[in-house]
């Protein structure tokens, strides 16, 4: 039973999805993530402007009027969200916990495969795997999957990226999109992700918060590591403790991002997601 604030997050994220899909990402989404090739549809008669290389020779001889091949995208497309749900994730010091954002990020890709007829599943992880849904169809599908990224209480705290990354790869058995969805504060990861990356068409959504970047200066602070649960107490006032405290894994997943050859987005939770989102998509279709 879902208490009432998870379902009012839920519904807020299906009426602020709905309206983000509307604006156009499905069809980003569509153009970035093509299908296996092209299936035949049926045989119409030749229109004006039609390409001369579609027409069926057999049907225009046997009916005595020009005929041509329609063709349909054949996707069967397998999207994998991959979203960190380690202690790291429960932190915000804007509008969003990096969780919050997280499932919010999910449930925009989840319904945009979704929309495109494509299977979705999602693997929820922490140091170990807290809940896998296997890849399937439907709204309800997706709603299933938001439901559990902001639902699920994991049962560990840490972070264990590099097996979330070998289990992608176990239970994968044909080429498909992974969206890597952390803080991607671990270690460890470069090698799996460069060997998930061999197979699958791999993308790392790395979410950080303002605060871990730019340390205030706030004087004494008493520190919890949401992971491990040590505390500690730091002088901010000095430039060198706030410099210690940034989050250096901002620089260094980028330097693994382009070692494995993984695109990659970085998202501030202070900031909507929607426009770079649909940046990215854009640039990754001209890209290719």
């Amino acid at each position: 039973m879902l208490d009432s604030e998870t379902l009012q997050k839920i519904r807020r994220i299906r009426i602020r999805t709905r309206s983000i899909l509307e604006s156009g990402v499905v069809g980003s989404y569509h153009a970035v993530f093509k299908g296996r090739g092209m299936e035949f549809s049926e045989v119409r008669e030749y229109a004006p402007g039609d390409d001369v290389r579609t027409i069926d020779w057999n049907v225009t001889a046997r009916t005595g009027a020009p005929h041509v091949k329609k063709f349909v995208e054949e996707r069967d497309l397998t999207l994998l969200l991959l979203v960190d749900a380690s202690g790291s994730q429960r932190f915000g010091s804007r509008f969003l916990l990096k969780r919050d954002y997280a499932a919010e990020l999910a449930a925009v890709l989840a319904f945009s495969a979704v929309a495109n007829r494509d299977r979705v599943g999602a693997v929820l992880f922490t140091d170990r795997i807290e809940t896998y849904v296997a890849p399937g169809r439907g709204s309800d599908h997706a709603l299933r999957i938001v439901r559990d990224a902001l639902a699920v209480e994991p049962a560990d705290r840490g972070t264990d990226l590099a097996g979330a990354l070998r289990f992608a790869h176990r239970v994968l058995k044909r080429r498909s999109i992974v969206a890597v969805i952390s803080d991607f504060q671990a270690t460890e990861y470069e090698r799996p992700l460069g060997i998930l990356r061999r197979r699958h068409d791999v993308i790392a959504f790395h979410l950080w918060d303002p605060c871990e970047r730019e340390v205030p200066d706030a004087g004494l602070v008493a520190l919890l590591d949401p992971e491990t649960g040590a505390r500690i107490v730091v002088d901010t006032a000095y430039e060198a403790a706030r410099r210690s405290l940034a989050a250096a894994n901002i620089e260094s997943a980028a330097g693994i991002f382009k070692r494995t050859r993984v695109d990659a987005l970085t998202l501030s939770t202070a900031e909507p997601y929607e426009s770079p989102l649909s940046r990215f998509f854009k640039n990754r279709e001209r890209r290719r």
